[in-house]
């Protein structure tokens, strides 16, 4: 069974960090882009960061961007999205999904497998 993991969610505080995994079973990830993504209450699921299948290419949407960053062990099957200097605007259920090949996208609509997602939460 193909399957995509999340974990490393949480409460942190203002200014805090927190590492998310994405570790993939019954597959591969060698082979496959990986995009996080998040999705507030009442709120569209957004883009946040992918990165290409050798991790030579990675991507931020503008909110993360020198705050986020994004990494892969492809040995470990895993992905890691190290989130710094968290704000309660952060706050959100984190995805990971994968998409076969090696483009890093941000539309949700070109990943096939998703993860069933992972709470942070930032507040004081």
């Amino acid at each position: 069974q193909l399957q995509l993991v999340e974990s490393g969610g949480g409460l942190v505080q203002p200014g805090g960090s927190l590492r998310l995994s994405c570790t993939a079973s019954g597959f591969t990830l060698d082979y496959y882009a990986i995009g996080w993504f998040r999705q507030a209450p009442g709120k569209e699921r957004n883009w946040v960061s992918s990165i290409s299948n050798s991790g030579g290419s990675t991507n931020y949407a503008d909110s993360v961007k020198g705050r986020f960053t994004i990494s892969r062990d492809n040995a470990k099957n895993t992905v890691y999205l190290q989130m710094n200097s968290l704000k309660p605007e952060d706050t959100a259920v984190y995805y990971c999904a994968a998409s076969y090949g090696s483009y890093s996208y941000d539309s949700m609509y070109e990943y096939d497998y998703w993860g069933q997602g992972t709470q942070v939460t930032v507040s004081s």
